[in-house]
């Protein structure tokens, strides 16, 4: 493997733009998924093998040897899971909850990083946790009085599955760039094939699938298996708090769908948890320096 080629300063601030420039592209999903009237797992197959083209171009061009192991496609089913639970829940229920209710990956981080290397969340942590699954229950009383709670929980668990995602990079076998390549060919060779019962193939809506499959989630993917390398899995996620804010806005400007009164409060009291998080950590670390 080369040698990392700028200072480990540089390469922490590179990542974090890198993580950034995930985030807008991932943002722009809730918008485009709301307007291509197909099915969602047809519309999840076709943009999966879309970005598994752009992945696999960018694989060849930089010569990164792919890697098959036990870890590398538990993170293909964890790249496979977000992906599709994140389509179906978008036409289930508002894009602002699917979003929100998504970037609780911080929390299964937290979760996670107890299970798998024993490291029990701080104060910081616990009282973060606890912040975001009151907004949590805020979605899902929503959800009851509005009929949409099977969206909002598909959407919880597409959370869990990104926040495996998130963790890619931080097992000692692991391949981010494999298991997202793996993921994204297992979701176009068995969902892809559902697109034949779609019927509406006008230039808008193929344009529409062709941006998600590169940008929003090949081109976003490879700067965040980038980005990823040099940051940890709970501070990348804590970055990418521009997708849960910008996502719900973008649908709300082009599409007009809006959040309701108790799920707003949710998606306010969730981002309080994750920024508070934030600020901590961060006063935590110039205490440090």
């Amino acid at each position: 493997m080369k040698k990392d080629i700028l200072p480990a300063k540089d390469m922490h601030r590179t990542a974090i733009l890198m993580v950034l420039a995930a985030s807008l592209c991932f943002a722009t999903g809730g918008l485009f998924m709301k307007l291509i009237p197909w099915n969602a797992l047809a519309i999840n197959g076709a943009r999966n093998l879309i970005a598994c083209i752009v992945i696999g171009l960018y694989i060849l061009m930089t010569h990164h040897r792919l890697k098959i192991n036990p870890t590398v496609m538990i993170g293909a089913v964890s790249m496979a899971g977000v992906t599709t639970c994140y389509a179906i829940a978008n036409k289930l229920t508002t894009a602002g909850n699917t979003i929100i209710l998504q970037y609780t990956a911080p929390v299964w981080i937290m979760v996670m990083v107890y299970l798998f290397f024993g490291k029990k969340p701080d104060r910081t942590g616990i009282i973060s946790l606890v912040i975001v699954f009151i907004g949590i229950l805020c979605f899902f009383f929503e959800g009851l009085s509005t009929g949409k709670w099977l969206g909002d929980l598909i959407a919880l668990l597409s959370g869990i599955f990104y926040a495996g995602v998130f963790m890619l990079n931080s097992f000692e076998k692991g391949d981010a760039l494999s298991s997202v390549f793996f993921g994204q060919l297992l979701c176009g060779i068995f969902l892809s094939p559902l697109v034949l019962r779609e019927t509406d193939f006008t230039m808008p809506v193929l344009l529409s699938v062709f941006f998600l499959g590169a940008v929003q989630v090949g081109l976003a993917y490879i700067f965040f298996t980038t980005g990823t390398k040099y940051i940890d899995p709970l501070t990348a996620s804590i970055i990418n708090a521009l997708e849960p804010i910008l996502n719900p806005v973008l649908v709300a400007i082009f599409y007009g769908e809006k959040l309701g009164k108790l799920s707003l409060i949710g998606a306010a009291v969730v981002l309080c948890g994750i920024f508070y998080y934030n600020f901590k950590e961060a006063v935590k670390q110039k205490e440090i320096t």
